[in-house]
């Protein structure tokens, strides 16, 4: 064969691939690069000249991507990959989002071809050896991007709309085969809620999930909703429902979740209703021993407890009330 058409060797570059990820939410954000080294270099002012755009890596492109819209600088920058460039200076730095991608570094970087760009001030950091970049502070709603090499470090924020993609993404999730149960329905109503985003598209969801199965789980989540909306009336009498229809594990989970919101006394209260109404569960005098000792009402706690043992055939189970008691004893 003719020399000119066999491929090269891979070998070791001397700026290796990279990438990192973070997720924002729902929101994907990931970085491409590849890493110098300082090797001894001068790196800012020299290696990496002031006053030019610079391809903040080396070789191709540095590229960002998000898979849903973002805000950087206070511009909304659709989803999609991006060219990320910088333009240092001795003082401040400029960061920048192209809308090419594909260039080989900064040598055809255009200004007019920009997405967005935003001010950024370098700070002093740790030495290092090879480019880097990273994610830092995620929230549900921002991450801070930092670049960082030699001694130099330069980051900016990444903000999302969160809310506003979550209701989209669901919205699309409920066109697929969790619209046949009341669950999927059910849930994105608790999403709603919970957020306080949208309420009256929650309320659909929590309706349909209603008309799919009618569940102690789905009118009570209406119902705060509801309230939310300001319709104490008919939340109310949606709770009354919901309480006619409760099985003896959605009156244990509710008395949980006031457990958890160190609702004692409400949580005591749920709990010796599930015991009226399910006597012969070891379980409910378990929720409600773990519920007095939350309390502190620990000699009420321990009856409860040996009341629970009593009653319980499980050897687990056994052992784990006896370790409990133990420990309460001590």
């Amino acid at each position: 064969p003719a020399v000119a058409q066999l491929p090269p060797l891979d070998l070791p570059q001397a700026s290796p691939e990279a990438s990192v990820f973070q997720q924002v939410g729902l929101t994907d954000i990931t970085i491409k690069y590849n890493r110098p080294a300082v090797n001894k270099r001068k790196v800012w002012g020299d290696l990496v000249p002031y006053g030019q755009v610079w391809r903040a890596g080396a070789n191709v492109n540095t590229t960002i991507e998000f898979s849903s819209p973002v805000s950087i600088g206070g511009k909304t920058i659709p989803a999609g990959t991006y060219g990320l460039h910088m333009l240092p200076t001795e003082s401040n730095w400029t960061v920048i989002l192209s809308n090419v991608h594909t260039a080989w570094g900064s040598f055809s970087y255009d200004e007019k071809e920009d997405a967005v760009r935003v001010s950024a001030t370098p700070k002093p950091a740790e030495f290092e050896e090879r480019l880097e970049y990273r994610f830092e502070n995620p929230t549900e709603t921002s991450v801070d991007v930092v670049m960082q090499w030699e001694k130099l470090a330069v980051s900016f924020p990444i903000t999302v709309d969160t809310n506003a993609v979550v209701m989209a993404s669901l919205k699309a999730q409920l066109r697929g085969l969790p619209r046949f149960g009341w669950q999927a329905w059910n849930q994105a109503a608790q999403y709603s809620l919970q957020h306080d985003t949208d309420l009256d598209q929650g309320l659909k969801w929590a309706d349909q999930s209603i008309q799919t199965q009618t569940t102690f789980g789905n009118l009570r989540t209406k119902a705060a909703i509801l309230e939310k909306k300001g319709d104490t009336k008919q939340a109310e009498e949606l709770r009354a429902q919901a309480m006619k229809i409760a099985t003896e594990a959605d009156i244990n989970a509710y008395g949980y979740s006031l457990l958890g919101q160190k609702k004692y006394d409400e949580a005591i209260a749920v709990f010796r209703k599930n015991i009226k109404d399910y006597p012969n569960s070891w379980n409910c005098y378990d929720s409600l021993g773990e519920a007095l000792a939350a309390k502190g009402d620990t000699k009420a706690s321990i009856e409860s407890y040996r009341k629970a043992l009593s009653m319980t055939s499980d050897a687990t189970q056994k052992k784990r009330i006896e370790d409990i008691l133990a420990k309460m004893k001590a």
